[in-house]
């Protein structure tokens, strides 16, 4: 089999740029977990008075002060970016108060008799969500013989600003004690960090095992490779004591480390950012710009960041242990978990300010790899969605000729991350998504639902 190496790219500095509105200096550190910036190309996320606003990429040279040349190339993209944003904002504010008048128990027809209607609700959202406690919330990290990335994900889980949430470790199907040595034996036991064993592979199952051992109201999910913003926690539980119907929150993913040719073509064609405009999805209220939905389930968020109210996954039957890394489905299991959610009625928003720094995979053949996990997690989770949930059919099929469109265009031609600069360049050809990682998506496409199948049959045997 021809196995091209990857696309040369010199690596690419991760960073911070601080904007602060009173005027004071413009500060630019490396992202957490990050080598020191280097002159060259440099990946920043913008803050805007801490919150995350945008990414923008910039060269500088020897001699170059690099914060305030990213500091004008925000500034450009930011003025560049107005309209979007606005309409970005108008259409959150409109399903925000849209999801205050259900949780009153007030009409749309209400809320359109009075011009201030809309504005008032949203107002009397934000005032509900910062005035009322924030809900206790667990963590589950599920993780495999990784103790260094998951040392460094823990440190970073420890330094949260959440007032109340535990933390649980899933050490699923363990070769070694490696896991087991690093969280009872040490400081973060000391911390009350929670060691649980799950023996069946995949990583349904151990967050399944990770939502039977925790108590909180929130549950919230991340991966052992990635640092979490001290916010993170907070941002991501904060929306559930806002909306009583909002079922699953996720947040922002960015690359911690641009050093591998692999890295960079991942985050050149989107990686896992979802862009900096909060979202609402009601499955009331499906989106005008997404006729897939709820099928589009990719466009929601990714399984690093993610978070669920207890009850609503719970009623909605947990993650599919057939599905997931570790299994023939070789992944879809968050997406699932979205779909099933949302199909219970509930809401799923997606929030910018809740952000963590993945580790991306570092070679060419991890790259392989994800692309065809890609594929086989798409068809696996669409599967696993008509088994468990077959009054779902008829909206699949209806949606079936635009969705094998759309997954055709997906897997030729990998787009951009929506609200900043990238490296690569979207829109240009600096960094091609090489054919031969399209075409392993569709054959992971292709295998999904028999990957799917056979991690059922393999469960049902016991093996």
């Amino acid at each position: 089999m021809n196995r091209p190496p990857a696309p040369a790219a010199p690596a690419v500095s991760v960073a911070e740029l601080d904007l602060d509105a009173s005027g004071a200096p413009v500060r630019l550190r490396p992202a957490p977990g990050a080598p020191p910036v280097v002159p060259g190309e440099v990946y920043a996320l913008v803050r805007a008075a801490g919150r995350p606003v945008a990414t923008v990429l910039a060269r500088y040279e020897d001699g170059e002060d690099p914060a305030r040349i990213l500091a004008a190339v925000a500034a450009e993209r930011r003025t560049a970016d107005t309209a979007l944003r606005a309409d970005a904002e108008r259409r959150a504010a409109e399903f925000d108060a849209a999801a205050q008048f259900d949780a009153t128990g007030e009409s749309d027809a209400a809320g359109e008799s009075d011009a201030a209607g809309p504005a008032a609700a949203t107002a009397s959202a934000t005032a509900a969500g910062a005035s009322a406690p924030v809900p206790r919330a667990s963590v589950v990290v599920a993780t495999r013989e990784r103790p260094a990335s998951l040392a460094r994900a823990l440190d970073s889980l420890l330094a949260q600003d959440h007032p109340d949430h535990e933390l649980i470790v899933v050490d699923n199907a363990p070769r070694t004690t490696a896991t087991r040595d690093l969280v009872t034996g040490g400081r973060y036991a000391r911390h009350g960090v929670r060691y649980v064993r799950e023996d069946r592979p995949g990583l349904a199952a151990a967050h399944n095992t990770g939502v039977a051992a925790a108590d909180g109201e929130v549950l919230a999910f991340t991966d052992d490779d990635v640092i979490a913003d001290p916010r993170w926690l907070s941002a991501l539980a904060a929306p559930f004591a806002a909306d009583p119907g909002l079922g699953c929150v996720t947040g922002l993913i960015l690359p911690a480390r641009l050093a591998t040719p692999a890295q960079v073509l991942l985050e050149s064609h989107g990686g896992f950012a979802k862009g900096f405009a909060p979202r609402l999805y009601d499955p009331a209220r499906p989106p005008a710009d997404e006729p897939l939905f709820p099928f589009t389930a990719g466009s929601f968020g990714s399984g690093a960041n993610m978070a669920f109210r207890a009850s609503a996954l719970r009623r909605a039957g947990g993650f599919d242990p057939a599905t997931g890394t570790g299994t023939p489905a070789r992944g879809g299991d968050d997406l699932y978990a979205f779909v099933a959610v949302l199909a219970t009625g509930h809401r799923l928003r997606y929030t910018p300010d809740a952000l963590v720094w993945h580790h991306h995979r570092e070679t060419w053949q991890d790259l392989r790899n994800q692309a065809y996990g890609y594929g086989a997690g798409l068809t696996a989770y669409l599967t696993a969605t008509l088994v468990r949930r077959p009054a779902l059919l008829p909206a699949l099929l209806a949606r079936l000729p635009r969705g094998l469109a759309h997954a055709r265009t997906m897997t030729a031609a990998r787009g951009g991350s929506p609200g900043g600069g990238v490296p690569g360049a979207h829109g240009t050809h600096h960094h091609p998504w090489p054919a031969s990682l399209s075409r392993l998506e569709r054959r992971g496409m292709l295998h999904g639902p028999a990957g799917y199948l056979k991690a059922r049959l393999t469960r049902r045997s016991g093996r």
